[in-house]
């Protein structure tokens, strides 16, 4: 009787629905202080050249010009890094891609800024440039930070590789590529930085996370962190966007407000954004497979190359991800995996929501099929003789001790999408068809949260109100996912009351210390966990000031609908705001911090092994395509997505990331791409860089499994990033099933897949 029946596993309304829907909900660009400025920034000229000079004097004499401001201004570190320190938000010696900034200009309006940045002159010396990653890695290439070209080299060692091909009677290699893509969020980025009245510099703005952008901004102003503030306003989109690059923008608007004095609002047009701001990382990928007549995997040998652009960013992170992961949810005895991030003058790359899983994810569900090809099985066959199974050991060595549903979640789909009907019927019904119909899967297993990639902890404060309502902080950011309501509802369910009692507060650096970032699906697991215990604290606070009056022993009471109650007992019950007078009347502190750590974890770097991460989620997704092979056209007609999180706290929460993250695959698979050419961005608006509407996404079936894991909150895991690196290669294997073609490279473009469904038919009309 600790839970409220309408929280855990219920879908009550959004707490922050209402202020969305009315307009209500304060984003970024609608903060508006007394005496504000409007920065714009100069960008860089090349991709890749000397800083010379540059030349001011015209833009701060513009009338209207508060300040203008570069490298030769900064107080602090001129660069900063969540693992390299290599990220200059004003570029000083040299600029490394055009997204750079060489200064930033203060004015009175965004025209006059705009005005002023055209009068700033900067002289260069051109220097060669890189911008393909594996040439970046030769020897002779141009430098483009010091040191060499090389950001990491990731690896995983399992068995005896070379033993393995001996044993295989087919050995498959192929190469698959993944493109640069913009997450294009609604809202672009956007900061307001201002001194408060005791000299604490203040930012609010656009932030995924405030703690490391915090600490970004108070190195590169040479401030403490006491004196650095970062507040989130309403956040229009980030899927991993606004980290990095928020960083960069609160430096140079934080600079700009110290030296004037004033509010300074800094915000990225469109074009600004898709020149300046990260992408997700274009990987090239080779594989190279041993497997018996039977199906069975004997070796993989995978080299990986990602484009981490100017900056390392995440590129550490992310591409450690994707090694280990890099086989699949598949048992494979002999392993050998190298990842390399690599430098070039390209804009560079950081987070993306699947971080590092969507792109070995297309390479290696792409294979499964090609390779069940070869052997003439039926690819859900091939998968299921290959799946991992509970106990079974990873390609890091680790042993999984917990549900391994990646089976459950292979069926699930299969079943729902009819998938043995439709492969057999299509083909045939095809040979009549104008528009050829390909249905395709893919499965994948996920490491929960930040895994070893670092310490995973983080903190929760509940504070009962003397009127029996409920303050709850975190650390953790609102960015559209519903952590706030989940997070209400996991409180509201320990203290027995309705959500509608429990007041999220919104994110500030100054209201709970460094509980990390909001990343890798980690706030229910992480930050549930956190909420539950902190509420778990107050709960108990108010039992013990309740249990002289019920006349039981505190361990003996609950809470539940409202009051506070003896559990063999409910009758026996006083009313929760009684219960808060109780404690209030006690002294007692109705104020509860917890802080949840993650379960161990461990990695060896030089061997490649390691448990990597204390649990992991499993997935499929299906999906059933219509293509044009005139014209190259894919309809994505239905997509079956079936995905273990483990307890479904929300369940149309569960449902609603699912659709956003299969919507966001389609455009991965089938339309995005920011078009790079010597470092310079073709795709400068929304009218070229195509995203899917609601006329491209199709039907899509979130089918939601549930084995709960012993290290989340009500056996809760993940559900974010897992819905978003599936879909492309199901309906690439879905076109091959239609057409005969197989792409390899993304995005499956009209291009692609007409002109190789053409190639296809020629070849068999010349046999």
């Amino acid at each position: 009787m600790t839970q409220c029946p309408e929280t855990i596993g219920r879908s009550p309304l959004r707490v922050d629905g209402r202020e969305k829907v009315t307009g209500t909900a304060r984003y970024g660009q609608d903060l508006k202080f007394p005496g504000m400025l409007h920065a714009r920034v100069k960008h860089a000229e090349y991709p890749h050249a000397e800083i010379l000079k540059i030349d001011t004097s015209r833009a701060e004499k513009l009338k209207g010009v508060a300040a203008v401001v570069t490298a030769a201004d900064i107080p602090g570190k001129p660069a900063f890094g969540a693992v390299i320190v290599d990220n200059h938000p004003l570029a000083g010696g040299k600029v490394r891609y055009l997204g750079d900034a060489v200064a930033v200009v203060a004015a009175e309006t965004g025209e006059i800024a705009e005005k002023a940045v055209s009068l700033i002159k900067v002289s260069y010396r051109e220097l060669p440039a890189v911008f393909d990653p594996r040439e970046a890695l030769e020897p002779g290439a141009p430098e483009i930070h010091e040191g060499g070209n090389r950001i990491n080299h990731h690896k995983t060692r399992r068995g005896d590789v070379a033993a393995g091909f001996r044993e295989a009677d087919l050995v498959v290699e192929r190469s698959y590529t993944t493109q640069r893509v913009d997450h294009t969020y609604i809202e672009t980025e956007v900061v307001v930085a201002y001194l408060e009245p005791d000299g604490t510099l203040a930012i609010e703005g656009s932030h995924q996370n405030i703690f490391s952008i915090r600490a970004s901004a108070a190195s590169f102003l040479g401030l403490p962190l006491s004196r650095v503030r970062i507040v989130q306003s309403a956040l229009g989109g980030s899927f991993g966007g606004k980290d990095d690059c928020m960083s960069v923008l609160s430096c140079r608007a934080g600079l700009l407000a110290l030296k004037t004095g004033r509010p300074v609002m800094l915000s990225n047009s469109r074009e600004d954004s898709l020149v300046e701001s990260y992408k997700r990382h274009p990987y090239f990928l080779d594989y190279k497979v041993g497997v018996k007549r039977d199906g069975t995997l004997t070796a993989m040998e995978i080299r990986v190359v990602a484009d981490g652009g100017a900056y390392a960013s995440m590129t550490p992170f992310v591409t450690w991800r994707s090694v280990v992961h890099a086989t699949g949810p598949y048992r494979v005895p002999n392993v050998k995996t190298d990842i390399y991030g690599a430098y070039t003058n390209n804009t560079y790359t950081g987070a993306f929501r699947g971080f590092g899983s969507p792109q070995i994810t297309f390479a290696y569900e792409s294979l499964m099929d090609e390779i069940a090809g070869e052997l003439q099985m039926e690819p859900l066959e091939f998968r299921r003789k290959n799946i991992l199974r509970d106990g079974d050991v990873t390609a890091t060595g680790q042993n999984l001790d917990h549900t391994v549903s990646v089976g459950q979640a292979l069926e699930a789909a299969a079943a729902a999408a009819g998938w043995a009907e439709k492969r057999k019927r299509f083909p045939e019904e095809n040979r009549g068809r104008e528009l050829k119909r390909g249905i395709g899967l893919a499965c994948s297993y996920r490491g929960v949260a930040l895994g070893a990639e670092g310490v995973d902890a983080t903190g929760a404060i509940v504070r009962v109100q003397a009127d029996g309502s409920v303050d709850l902080t975190t650390g953790l950011v609102e960015m559209g996912q519903g952590l706030k309501t989940v997070f209400s509802q996991i409180a509201a369910s320990e203290l027995g009351l309705p959500i509608g009692r429990i007041q999220y507060r919104r994110t500030d650096t100054s209201s709970i210390i460094d509980g990390g970032p909001t990343v890798a699906s980690r706030s229910t697991i992480m930050g549930g966990a956190a909420v539950r215990k902190a509420a778990i604290a107050a709960r108990e606070k108010l039992c013990s000031a309740a249990a002289e009056k019920l006349g039981a022993a505190p361990e003996e009471l609950a809470a539940s609908g409202g009051k506070i109650l003896v559990r063999d007992d409910p009758e026996r019950a006083i009313d929760f705001t009684e219960a808060v007078a109780l404690a209030l009347a006690a002294g007692l502190s109705l104020e509860s911090f917890a802080w949840h750590v993650s379960p161990p974890i461990w990695w060896d770097e030089e061997a490649g092994r390691g448990n990597a991460y204390f649990t992991y989620v499993y997935a499929c997704q299906a999906a059933e395509v219509e293509v044009d092979p005139e014209t190259g056209k894919i309809n994505v007609l239905e997509v079956w997505a079936a995905h273990d999180v483990g307890r479904a706290i929300n369940p149309e929460a569960v449902r609603g990331q699912i659709c956003g993250g299969v919507a966001t695959a389609i455009g991965y698979g089938t339309l995005e791409e920011v078009e790079l050419v010597d470092g310079v961005t073709k795709t400068m608006n929304l009218d070229e860089y195509l995203i899917p509407t609601a006329m491209d996404v199709g039907k899509i079936h979130a089918i939601i499994l549930e084995n709960e894991d012993r290290c989340g909150p009500y056996g809760a895991k993940c559900i974010a990033e897992p819905t978003a690196e599936l879909c492309a290669p199901a309906i690439a294997n879905a076109v091959f099933h239609a057409t005969g073609k197989r792409v390899r490279d993304l995005p499956l473009n009209l291009e692609r897949v007409v002109l190789g469904y053409k190639l296809v038919k020629k070849k068999r009309r010349a046999r």
